[in-house]
């Protein structure tokens, strides 16, 4: 244990020295920016944290994110590139008494070897007012340079006073594929890592280990360690880490699910195809089998929205506010308790009445777009100058004035024409909430014609 006469380079924390009896994923944490895992957005090079990082320029930092995403590797990478002696409080047992217990040696260490302290909190969310507090002022002095790690969102947990002081870095879940490089690399590391055991990893127990750690680098490295520790070597001499291996090492059985291929493709459009034929059951199975086989809560989602525009529309228009807030609580939340709100949005759609008939009048109306000519736009309905144009064209001043709908009856509604021909594309059902509208569009519809075309048949032009 470092004390306050500890000469700098044996002030390390005790878990950067690579026991070997300490876990794989502890032996795996990485010792330069370059080693970690994930994290592009805020480590590649020439990005703010990287650069703070190299050139050891930074006051506060607030680290947060999932478990297992890299905060605390962070923190132990900032110890290797810096001069500071480390400290490590932990916010669920940590007190105001060994708060100030930890800044008083600080000012000493200033004071005795002109060495400066930084102090990693983790899980700084678990700090209540009076602890974080207690930091402030020596935040705001320079006593101590401040990292804390969290995995709720700090501007809902942290004392705005201290996020003002600090700078706050979001991390990111690792993506699938630097997570089995991460796996490889544990693998094949003879110092920190198991490349003294003669492994052999198959490429779908690597791939399924990495997609169920779901973004999580130590369930990832946690898993590959029980697999090699467990399995007993071959007559060959070798270890086989099969995907049977891996799903008993991660708890958690493979889906066979090609999520770049037929898989996919299939398996959304049985879920979408559910939806759209009421069947929520069925919807339920696949949006289960979705999940548990990693795919993509974002593409589910975005399917979702476009399922309750395309196929229950205007008969509950209800069904696209749910499936876009939905969507948002999903990326908010993340998995695992992103599938509760995709589970309501697919019930909702599912069980909602359906109509594509919005959807069905712009696909006609975009067909004569495509293949008619380019109608004009009515005098009335142009600007001023074309207006003009129009007058000195011969059109007459009822021909170019505009009635504002608004300034007509209770209804607010006036006949006028808003193309140069008679053309109907809508045609609304008498499902759900749309056979109001199509009641209200009937009427709207047959004041118009009978204003226009007094001596037409008013009905000729009403969808039936």
């Amino acid at each position: 244990m470092a004390d306050l006469f500890t000469p700098f380079g044996e002030n390390r924390p005790e878990e950067l020295k690579k026991q070997a009896n300490m876990p794989l994923a502890a032996r795996m944490r990485p010792e330069s920016p370059a080693e970690v895992a994930g994290q592009q957005h805020l480590l590649a090079p020439g990005k703010l944290l990287r650069r703070a990082i190299e050139t050891d320029r930074f006051s506060s930092l607030i680290f947060y994110g999932p478990p297992g995403v890299g905060k605390t590797t962070l923190a132990y990478v900032i110890a290797r590139h810096t001069s500071a002696f480390f400290v490590m409080l932990n916010g669920v047992e940590s007190n105001v008494n060994e708060i100030r217990e930890k800044i008083a040696e600080a000012k000493t260490r200033l004071a005795l070897h002109n060495q400066r302290t930084i102090l990693f909190v983790d899980e700084l969310h678990r700090f209540n007012k009076a602890q974080q507090d207690v930091l402030l002022p020596h935040l705001e002095r320079g006593t101590v340079r401040f990292i804390g790690a969290t995995t709720e969102n700090p501007y809902f947990a942290i004392n705005s006073a201290m996020l003002s002081r600090s700078q706050i870095f979001p991390l990111e879940p690792v993506p699938e594929e630097d997570l089995v490089q991460l796996l490889c690399r544990a693998a094949a590391d003879k110092t920190r890592g198991l490349g003294n055991m003669p492994l052999q990893i198959a490429d779908d127990a690597l791939q399924h280990m990495a997609r169920k750690a779901d973004g999580d680098a130590r369930k990832a490295l946690t898993a590959l360690e029980v697999a090699a520790l467990s399995t007993p070597p071959t007559p060959d001499g070798f270890i086989h880490i099969s995907l049977e291996v891996a799903e008993e090492s991660i708890q958690q059985k493979a889906v066979r699910y090609d999520r770049a291929g037929d898989g996919h493709y299939d398996t959304i459009s049985a879920f979408i195809k559910s939806m759209r034929g009421s069947d929520p059951d069925a919807a339920l199975y696949w949006l289960a089998f979705m999940l548990n086989a990693g795919e993509d809560i974002r593409f589910i989602a975005r399917r979702l929205v476009i399922c309750a525009s395309e196929d229950v529309g205007l008969a509950d228009s209800n069904a696209l506010r749910v499936a876009v807030a939905a969507a948002k609580a999903a990326e908010m939340v993340g998995m695992p308790e992103a599938r509760i709100p995709l589970a309501h949005a697919t019930v909702y759609i599912a069980t909602a009445p359906k109509s594509n008939s919005a959807y069905m009048a712009l696909e006609a109306a975009a067909k004569d777009v495509r293949e008619g000519k380019t109608l004009a736009v009515p005098d009335h309905l142009a600007t001023s100058t074309r207006k003009k144009l129009a007058r000195l064209r011969g059109a007459t001043q009822e021909e170019t004035t505009y009635k504002y709908a608004h300034d007509f009856g209770e209804d607010h509604f006036v006949p006028q024409a808003y193309l140069p021909e008679g053309r109907v594309y809508y045609a609304p059902t008498s499902n759900g909430l749309e056979l109001r509208i199509r009641e209200r569009l009937n009427i709207l519809r047959k004041r118009n014609e009978s204003a226009l075309h007094p001596s037409s048949d008013a009905d000729s032009s009403v969808p039936s």
